[in-house]
């Protein structure tokens, strides 16, 4: 990471600054990871509750200092003008979501959920320009995903009826003896995990292996512990395919649109196509895909209703219309909180100009960052970090929905996400920053 920043009047306004963008960051980072109020009791009935809004006066206040905070502080280095880049397709997308929210039925809690949304976004992209260094990034993320992984576990030792499902569970007594730590569910525990794990490793090769082994070992046996096969397999399998994608750039198009798109070819389409249910079952993988089938059918045949605008963020799960619509006898699906694939919920929540804006946004411009980080022959650990990240957030989100998430529990992975893709982005043009810089005299730290 190549952070350049303009060079302070002293020593005791560099000490200062670093202070509060190190404070900003981990607040930013344990916020959104952990919330302020963890662990989900989810035997109460409410936990299957369709109402949305019951955030905390608290929670508000803190979910707009936080990322302001971040921003206010990144504004006083040179990097202000790079801030939310692209822009004119951050404006495009937020603006069409907006858009959107004015024809929602729940518009209140679709308006809601995209200001939570896009305060995310921003401070994501805050909180890869608050740290001064990459040491000082691994360091940072040392400590946040250290308090994280060491939640968990007190949970599961101190608070087990609140960190590991139990058959009292209201909506899902099946995962029964599965830890999911502070996390609403085992899957968001073990999506959580695997980014972590990741976080281990670029914390072993920035800063400290001790340390960095530390974190990488006790999110993998959390992980192990979750339940959760696919989240496992692919902690492996992306360090695998990121080295593939970094050192065969034929290979990088084929790897992640090639691999996003027949994934979800198979996937949702064996939930409406026989022919693809049989071929998927031919391969020994269950076509249902965990019953998530039955999801999909229902937002598909929603989706059909609506295909440009879709219903608004939070405006179609566990709402009335869905869960009181009628289809209760036809499927247990209605009670689902999310379509258990990300971009078939981006089609719900903003039809297809909010699919085309995203897929641009998550496919194309980070591609486009990474051939010129191998163009420029410097790709940095921070760069293995955001390309790890990239490609299990795009392959994982196959099977749940965690783009545009402002929910706790599931934030952590869109914070990261968003992280990500601006890091990236930051990663191809810091040789062209770091030159601008130099020429007006302003100090590019390494």
């Amino acid at each position: 990471m190549r952070n350049p920043t303009a060079v302070a009047t002293g020593p005791a306004d560099i000490d200062h600054r670093n202070m509060i963008g190190s404070m900003l960051f981990l607040g930013l980072f344990l916020f959104f990871a952990i919330s302020i109020d963890p662990f989900y009791d989810l035997t109460l009935p409410s936990s299957a509750s369709i109402e949305t809004d019951n955030s905390s006066r608290l929670n508000q206040i803190l979910f707009i200092f936080l990322p302001f905070g971040a921003v206010l502080c990144t504004m006083a280095t040179s990097m202000r003008s790079t801030f939310l880049q692209p822009r004119w397709l951050m404006l495009s997308i937020f603006l069409w979501l907006l858009f959107v929210s004015l024809f929602s039925n729940h518009g209140s809690n679709s308006f809601k959920a995209l200001v939570l949304t896009s305060l995310v976004v921003i401070g994501a992209n805050a909180s890869v320009l608050l740290p001064r260094s990459e040491t000082h990034f691994a360091k940072l993320l040392a400590i946040g995903t250290l308090a994280c992984i060491g939640l968990c576990y007190y949970g599961i030792v101190f608070l087990p009826y609140l960190s590991i499902h139990s058959a009292a569970e209201v909506t899902e007594p099946m995962h029964a003896g599965l830890w999911r730590g502070y996390f609403p569910h085992k899957n968001n525990a073990a999506a959580a995990m695997v980014l972590f794990a990741f976080c281990g490793i670029f914390v072993m090769q920035v800063w400290s292996r001790l340390v960095g082994l530390a974190i990488f070992a006790g999110a993998a046996w959390f992980l192990m512990h979750t339940g959760g096969k696919t989240a496992s397999a692919m902690l492996p399998a992306v360090i695998l395919l990121s080295w593939l994608f970094e050192k065969f750039r034929f290979l990088r198009i084929p790897l992640s649109i090639g691999g996003v798109a027949a994934f979800n070819l198979l996937a949702v389409g064996a939930a409406i196509s026989p022919g693809l249910s049989e071929l998927v079952k031919s391969f020994g993988v269950d076509a249902t895909f965990t019953n998530r089938a039955d999801i999909w059918r229902i937002a598909i045949n929603a989706i059909s209703e609506f295909p440009m605008t879709g219903f608004g963020l939070k405006s179609f799960w566990r709402t009335e219309e869905l869960v009181y619509g009628g289809q209760g006898m036809a499927t247990w699906a209605i009670s689902a909180s999310h379509a258990h694939n990300s971009y078939v919920e981006i089609l719900l929540i903003g039809g297809i100009p909010a699919l085309v804006f995203s897929l641009i946004w998550f496919f194309a411009v980070p591609l486009r960052s990474f051939s010129k980080i191998t163009a420029q022959g410097k790709m940095t650990h921070s760069g293995r970090l955001f390309l790890r990240i990239w490609l299990y957030m795009i392959f994982t989100t196959c099977l749940e929905s965690l783009f545009y998430e402002s929910s706790s529990g599931y934030i952590v992975g869109w914070f990261l996400f968003c992280m990500a893709l601006f890091g990236i982005r930051y990663e191809a043009n810091a040789v062209h920053i770091e030159e601008r810089s130099l020429e007006r005299g302003k100090e590019a730290h390494a």
